[in-house]
């Protein structure tokens, strides 16, 4: 988008500022009302890159603008014919995950997965968190897929794309539907979630837990209430991830903490803050990455912070790409997750020193995989025939 990218350089332009920078993307008609977005934490709505068209609001005379309506959720069915997706990144712990949903209404303004909803033909932007899909087929094809002659059991890692405990999971169920699926065929799972939702399946992944196959990651970004509710406005508040963190613990499941993104100059400053609160909570281990601003990512994260911190806008991405070789963003393997430089060395340095003082990431635990049962359920009959 040509306006971002004059706003961003306006911004870093001392003859102009972030003022100039905000009316620039106001008079090009690509921000939308915020009686309209409210509750949504993009504030644009991008047409696709794949898309031959783009979006611009503008008044045509008749003051219409005022009545267009606001943005509300909408979920539609995929009934996609496999559910485990495979990757070979060398960064990522992991080599296979499920997502049961495309899209997410947490509307979280820095997530990196925004950029999947152009092959939907959907923005990245306010329509990642309000056109949503749902795969309430996925329990089966995965009961289908871990019965396959010459399945190799390795942990199953959920919501490392869009979060499973989003809130539409209370309507659809899918999320628990996976974990009977894989508690029944003993099979390891990994989760991922800014959801204190993840609670309503405590039983079952304490059961999990106990003959070691579950582990839950809360993701908490930041303690402050005013920012989260703006950054990733339908997540639970950072109080109730940190609880759902002592529950999971008192209940016997494994818990860690991902302070995940840390944004350099807005939450870089709370590394020790949340890594004492999860400790507190009975966390084990903690993981970080930096923010990461691929493609249309890097147009709604500026747009986000003129509008709610533009005083800190230049030091925000003059940190950044500090760490990025002067870029938005470097997705070179090794690079992408913690970023290079002496500002990035520092991160690093202070989150290993809070984490060791509080014990964290002692021993890292390893999920069993000896106990896996292939499933010979209806689902896995109905294939075969």
């Amino acid at each position: 988008m040509l306006d971002i990218a004059s706003a961003d350089r306006a911004a870093f332009d001392a003859s102009l500022g972030v003022d100039i920078a905000n009316r620039i993307i106001d008079e090009g008609g690509h921000r939308i009302g915020a009686s309209r977005r409210r509750g949504r934490g993009a504030g644009i709505n991008p047409a696709g890159r794949f898309e031959p068209f783009a979006r611009h609001e503008f008044d045509d005379g008749w003051d219409s603008l005022e009545d267009l309506p606001a943005f509300k959720t909408d979920v539609q069915v995929e009934r996609p014919r496999t559910i485990i997706t495979k990757n070979t990144s060398p960064d990522i712990s992991f080599d296979r995950s499920i997502n049961p949903y495309r899209g997410c209404e947490h509307g979280c303004v820095y997530c990196f997965a925004r950029p999947s909803h152009a092959y939907m033909g959907l923005s990245a932007g306010v329509d990642f968190e309000s056109k949503l899909f749902a795969k309430p087929n996925a329990a089966q094809l995965l009961e289908r897929e871990l019965s396959r002659p010459g399945y190799e059991v390795r942990s199953i890692a959920i919501g490392t794309n869009t979060d499973p405990y989003q809130p539409i999971e209370k309507r659809y169920g899918i999320m628990r539907e996976i974990l009977e699926v894989l508690e029944a065929a003993n099979h390891p799972v990994g989760i991922v979630t800014k959801s204190a939702l993840v609670l309503r399946d405590i039983d079952i992944l304490a059961r999990m837990a106990d003959k070691g196959l579950a582990r839950v990651a809360l993701s908490v970004t930041t303690m402050d209430r005013k920012l989260a509710r703006t950054m990733e406005p339908r997540a639970s508040t950072p109080d109730k991830r940190i609880d759902a963190i002592k529950q999971l613990n008192d209940a016997g499941v494994p818990t860690m903490i991902m302070t995940a993104p840390i944004i350099p100059g807005l939450t870089d400053s709370e590394i020790e803050r949340l890594l004492e609160a999860a400790a507190a909570a009975g966390a084990k281990e903690a993981g970080y990455v930096l923010l990461r601003l691929p493609l249309e990512v890097s147009q709604i994260f500026k747009d986000w912070l003129l509008r709610h911190y533009p005083d800190r806008y230049r030091h925000v991405l003059s940190l950044l790409r500090s760490m990025r070789e002067g870029k938005d963003y470097d997705a070179e393997w090794g690079k992408r997750m913690r970023g290079t430089g002496p500002y990035a060395y520092q991160i690093k340095r202070r989150f290993d020193l809070a984490a060791k003082r509080l014990g964290l990431n002692q021993e890292r635990q390893t999920l069993r995989t000896d106990l896996f049962s292939a499933p010979r359920g209806s689902g896995v009959q109905l294939s075969l025939i």
